[in-house]
């Protein structure tokens, strides 16, 4: 029998509690629940037993929530942190971001609740053995967390009243991103005839889901210091990461791909390599191996970084977004963007058109093996491939 999974829940509120413990009955199979009304008395628990995930309201007595995710982050690095906040709560779970995998808003319904949870532990699976990085991903000083002005997007866009001009309101308080924005819209990536100098415009012409994947990247890419990064270059593999979106939405739409499809591959594509940068910033003398290893021994980036890390970037990027609560379609593209066979069920969808993309990407400079051509065959899209090369020759530099 499997071993259950320990969660602990903390509310100032005992309705609450018994509403939370009510709502996830279903679940008593699969995890071991404890509700606790005290934060010291969470943190004594904390120590007392191994738990896989916390799930706090950010205003507790005795020691606020964000301070407890804190001290539980230092004491268990692996814990899963998640918060669940009310609508008078909002400055509280601001607060509480800074050291929370993700948060959600009071009251939850609890099949999202479930789900949410599910999700974050079920992508342990991408950190097998006792490793340094199954230390690190869980430790929130060490990963870029979820960007605030993508949230203000995606709250803005599930309310009743959300608009291009409403959006394009939110980005323009931050003039950088809205420059940056801008700045990609007239770019070649886009092909548009004339420029473009208006954010509600540029929202109109590019849709809602190209502008939130680009404002998501752009804050991810810009939470990590080139200073810091074992000479790897975050210009070059944002510059690669744009390339490889716009070819990933470019095959998917010659391909005919649902719209959805289309956009989680341009969002996945956009965030391929993010795990990379995670790996530099975080064990930069480690990482400053990869380049030397492959050498030395023929091995391909990936195996390398196996070979160092336990995990590759892959993965990396793949748990971080999943723990932001990114879509499935989303998190398995960057998991299995180098080997699309590992994903189950095989089947053309979003991964497909990522897998593609980077390699072409990368050329002429790709490694052999780049392409899985046994993958792209038994999908019967081999065939394909020179349309498909055709775009990536069409993309600029």
């Amino acid at each position: 029998m499997a071993e259950l999974r320990r969660i602990l829940f903390v509310d100032n509120e005992n309705t609450v509690l018994r509403e939370l413990e009510t709502g996830l009955a279903a679940m008593r199979g699969q995890w071991q629940m404890e509700f606790i009304s005290d934060a010291r008395a969470a943190l004594q628990r904390l120590d007392e037993e191994r738990f896989d995930a916390l799930i706090a309201d950010p205003c507790l007595s005795g020691k606020d929530g964000a301070s407890l995710l804190a001290e539980a982050a230092q004491r268990h690095p692996p814990l899963v942190r998640i918060v669940l906040a009310g609508p008078s709560e909002r400055s509280a779970a601001l607060d509480a971001l800074a050291v929370a995998h993700q948060v959600l808003a009071k009251p939850c319904d609890p099949a999202e609740l479930r789900a949410t949870i599910g999700r974050a532990l079920a992508l342990r699976k991408f950190l097998g053995g006792d490793t340094p990085l199954k230390a690190l991903v869980s430790r929130l000083d060490s990963l870029p967390s979820m960007p605030a002005l993508y949230r203000r997007i995606v709250e803005e866009l599930q309310s009743a009243h959300a608009s291009f001009e409403s959006v394009a309101a939110i980005i323009g308080q931050d003039p950088p991103m809205a420059a940056k924005i801008l700045q990609l819209v007239n770019s070649a990536y886009f092909t548009r005839a004339q420029h473009v100098s208006d954010l509600s415009q540029a929202l109109r012409m590019l849709g809602l889901d190209t502008i939130k994947a680009l404002v998501l990247s752009l804050q991810v890419f810009s939470q990590f210091d080139a200073e810091t990064l074992a000479g790897l270059s975050v210009e070059r593999i944002w510059r690669h990461s744009v390339r490889t979106g716009a070819l990933a939405r470019a095959i998917a739409r010659a391909e005919r791909a649902p719209r959805e499809v289309e956009n989680d591959a341009f969002t996945a594509a956009l965030l391929h390599d993010v795990g990379k940068l995670i790996l530099a910033a975080n064990l930069p003398n480690i990482y400053a191996k990869i380049g030397p290893l492959c050498d030395a021994e023929a091995l391909e980036p990936c195996a390398a970084e196996r070979r160092l890390f336990g995990a590759a970037h892959a993965e990396t990027g793949a748990y971080l977004l999943g723990l932001w609560g990114l879509p499935e379609s989303i998190v398995e593209a960057v998991a299995y963007h180098h080997h699309p066979r590992d994903r189950e069920p095989a089947g053309i969808c979003a991964l497909t058109w990522v897998h593609a993309a980077n390699a072409l990407a990368q050329l002429p400079d790709a490694t052999v093996g780049v392409l899985d051509a046994e993958y792209l065959g038994a999908l019967d899209l081999l065939e394909r491939l020179p349309a498909w090369a055709a775009l990536g020759e069409a993309m600029p530099d």
